[in-house]
């Protein structure tokens, strides 16, 4: 077969992979992307632990403990974390900056008290479920363009959170894991 053939034929094979794509269902970005944070945040996954799994079992002595001095703790990965879901919300919606519901910004130093902990805990489930509310309602045309406020697109900034919780999970069980010879009993990281 000559180049030329060679090449015809690779295109007419392309353009009809390309007619068959065309025909097929595409998902939206919302169904492609909610299940995303999900699986991040509390729902099963293949990859093992996401963020709310990485927590479980903690207690607030626990998740208090630190690995360094100047290193962060648990506590302040949780609402790093929560911090993070609420900036991208805001930025989804041109939501004012100030409005989360702790003082301060990314890296928030909390009390140690198993009640605050808990409190720390449900601000991380509200600020997802925050998101995932305003997910759910960005029409199709949002997701490619840019979000509200910032240079990035909507998918990539709820893309970028999901990641987040992933690393986060996985620095959350490096430090249950660094914990765990010099505390017994601070938290199974397994």
């Amino acid at each position: 077969m000559t180049a030329a053939r060679r090449a015809a034929a690779a295109s007419v094979a392309r353009g009809a992979a390309a007619a068959s794509a065309s025909r097929r269902p595409v998902a939206s970005s919302v169904a492609l992307l909610l299940p995303l944070i999900d699986e991040a945040y509390d729902r099963r996954a293949w990859h093992g632990p996401n963020l709310r799994g990485s927590l479980r079992g903690l207690s607030a002595a626990d998740a208090a403990w630190r690995p360094r001095p100047g290193r962060h703790n648990i506590r302040e990965l949780v609402v790093h974390a929560a911090y993070w879901k609420y900036a991208v919300r805001r930025r989804l919606t041109g939501a004012r900056r100030g409005s989360f519901r702790l003082e301060g910004s990314n890296w928030i130093e909390r009390p140690g008290s198993e009640a605050s902990w808990k409190e720390d805990l449900d601000l991380l489930g509200d600020e997802h479920r925050l998101l995932r509310e305003v997910i759910s309602a960005l029409p199709e045309s949002r997701f490619a363009g840019r979000a509200s406020a910032g240079e990035h697109s909507a998918a990539r900034l709820i893309r970028g959170i999901a990641a987040h919780d992933l690393y986060h999970a996985g620095q959350i069980r490096l430090v249950r894991a660094l914990a765990k010879p010099r505390r017994p009993g601070a938290g199974d990281a397994s």
